[in-house]
C-alpha cells in the first residue's frame, strides 16, 4: 500500500473511535462500568489500529525500499546502457571527426601545395620581370650617371683650363700692376669707362689743358658756368692715381709683421697720397676755367678704404690741396648726381623755348580750326548734292520699273557698241 492510503485508514479509525466515545458520553445516565468497557474497547481498537498502521508503514517502507532498490538498479542499468551508447556514439563521432580532419588536412595540404607552387611560379615571373626592369633601369641610370659624370668631368676640365687661363691672366695682371706706367693706364681706362657709362660724351673731355703750362688732366667734367646764355663752361678735373706698391707693401707687412712695421708702411702710403694730391692741385686747378677743387680717383676699393681709415688724411687733402678723394663707388655716386643736375639745368634752359613753341602751336591750332570749318562746310554741300542725286536715281528707277532687264553679257556687249559709236564721230 501506498502511504496516502495508510493515512486515510488511520484517519477513519480515529474518527470511528471518536464517534463511539462521543455517543457513549452523550447518553444520559451512562453506566460507569459500561463506560469503562467502551473506553477499554476504544483503547484496544486504537491499539489495533496503531499496530495495523505500524505494520502497514513497515510493509510500506520495505516495499518502498525494494522499489527504490529496484529503481536504482534499473536506473543504473539504464544509465550504464546510455553511457555505453553515448561512449559508442562518442567513439564513432571521434572516428568520423578524425576521418574528416584527416581528409580536410589532406585537402588543405594539397591546396597549400598548389598555392605554394602557383606562388612560386608567379614569384619567379615577378622576379624575372623585376630583374629585367631593374637591369634596364640600372643600365639606363648607369648610362645617365656616366654621361653626367663625363659632362661634369668635361666641365671640370674646361674649368681647369679656364682656371689656368685665369691664373695666367692674374699673372699678366700682376705684371701689369707692378709696372707704374701700365698701372696708370689701367686707372685711366677704368675712369674713362665710368664716365662713358654715366655721362654723355658732350659732358666731359679727355686730356684737357687747364693751364698755360700745357699740363693736361686725364679727364674733366663740363659744368655749366655763370652765364648760361653764352654757354660758358667750368671744368672739374679728375685724375686717377694708383700707388699699388705702397698699398701692397702695407698689406704684406700687416699680414706678416704688424705693429710698428705696418704703421711705417701706412705712413709711407699716406705720404704718397699727399704728394699725389699736391701734384693735382698744382697742375690742374685753375679757377675760373676750372673749379676750385679737383677729384683724386683711386681705382681700388681696398686702397680707398685704407686711405679713408687714416685719421685726418682726407680732411688734410681737402683743406690744403683742394682735392676730393674718391673710390669707384664714391665717384659713381658723384657722377650720377652731376648727371641729375645737368638734366635739371637743361630743363630750366629749355623751358622758355617750350613756352614759345606752345604759343606757336596755339596760333596754328586756331588757323587749323578755321580750315576745318571750311572743310566741314564743303562736306555738307557735297552731302546735299549726293542726296539730290540719290533722289533722282530713285525717281528714274521708278520710271524704268516696267522695262525688262537684259542679261549681263548682252548688256555689256550693247554698251560697248554704243560707246564705240559715240567715240567714232568724235
Amino acid at each position: 500500500m501506498n502511504s496516502p492510503v495508510i493515512l486515510v485508514l488511520v484517519a477513519l479509525a480515529a474518527i470511528a473511535v471518536v464517534l463511539q466515545v462521543v455517543l457513549v458520553f452523550r447518553k444520559p445516565r451512562v453506566d460507569p462500568a459500561f463506560r469503562d468497557d467502551v473506553i477499554q474497547g476504544v483503547e484496544r481498537s486504537a491499539e489495533r489500529a496503531e499496530r495495523t498502521v505500524r505494520e502497514e508503514i513497515s510493509r510500506n517502507r520495505e516495499e518502498s525500499a525494494n522499489a527504490l532498490r529496484q529503481f536504482r538498479e534499473e536506473l543504473a542499468g539504464t544509465l550504464k546502457g546510455a553511457g555505453d551508447t553515448l561512449h559508442q556514439q562518442l567513439l564513432s563521432l571521434t572516428r568520423i571527426n578524425e576521418q574528416k580532419l584527416e581528409a580536410l588536412r589532406v585537402s588543405v595540404e594539397d591546396k597549400l601545395q598548389a598555392i605554394q607552387s602557383d606562388n612560386a611560379t608567379q614569384l619567379e615571373r615577378m622576379r624575372e620581370t623585376v630583374e629585367e626592369k631593374l637591369q634596364g633601369t640600372l643600365e639606363a641610370r648607369l648610362g645617365e650617371s656616366f654621361r653626367q659624370v663625363s659632362e661634369r668631368l668635361e666641365q671640370v676640365y674646361r674649368g681647369l683650363g679656364e682656371m689656368q687661363s685665369l691664373a695666367a691672366g692674374v699673372g699678366d695682371l700682376k705684371r701689369v700692376l707692378t709696372n707704374v706706367k701700365t698701372r696708370g693706364i689701367w686707372g685711366e681706362v677704368q675712369l674713362g669707362a665710368m664716365l662713358e657709362q654715366v655721362l654723355h660724351p658732350e659732358m666731359y673731355a679727355e686730356n684737357l689743358s687747364t693751364k698755360e703750362s700745357g699740363e693736361r688732366v686725364e679727364f674733366a667734367v663740363k659744368l655749366p658756368g655763370r652765364d648760361m646764355e653764352r654757354d660758358e663752361a667750368v671744368w672739374l678735373p679728375i685724375d686717377a692715381k694708383f700707388p699699388m706698391e705702397d698699398y701692397l707693401r702695407l698689406l704684406e707687412v700687416r699680414e706678416k709683421a704688424g705693429g710698428e712695421s705696418a704703421e711705417a708702411a701706412a705712413r709711407q702710403l699716406e705720404s704718397r697720397i699727399r704728394q699725389c694730391a699736391r701734384d693735382i692741385c698744382e697742375k690742374y686747378i685753375n679757377p675760373p676755367k676750372t673749379t676750385d677743387f679737383a677729384v683724386l680717383f683711386l681705382p681700388a676699393e681696398g686702397l680707398f678704404a685704407e686711405v679713408v681709415r687714416r685719421t685726418g688724411l682726407v680732411e688734410y687733402v681737402q683743406r690744403e690741396c683742394k682735392v676730393v678723394i674718391a673710390g669707384p663707388t664714391t665717384l659713381w655716386s658723384l657722377l650720377n648726381s652731376l648727371q641729375m643736375g645737368f638734366r635739371t639745368l637743361a630743363i630750366q634752359k629749355r623751358s622758355s623755348e617750350v613756352w614759345a613753341l606752345l604759343a606757336a602751336v596755339k596760333t596754328e591750332w586756331t588757323k587749323y580750326g578755321e580750315v576745318l570749318s571750311k572743310v566741314q562746310k564743303k562736306l555738307s554741300e557735297a552731302s546735299d548734292t549726293l542726296d539730290k542725286a540719290q533722289s533722282r536715281r530713285r525717281a528714274i528707277g521708278k520710271k524704268l520699273k516696267d522695262v525688262q532687264e537684259l542679261p549681263d553679257t548682252e548688256a555689256e556687249a550693247l554698251l560697248r557698241v554704243e560707246e564705240s559709236r559715240e567715240e567714232g564721230p568724235a
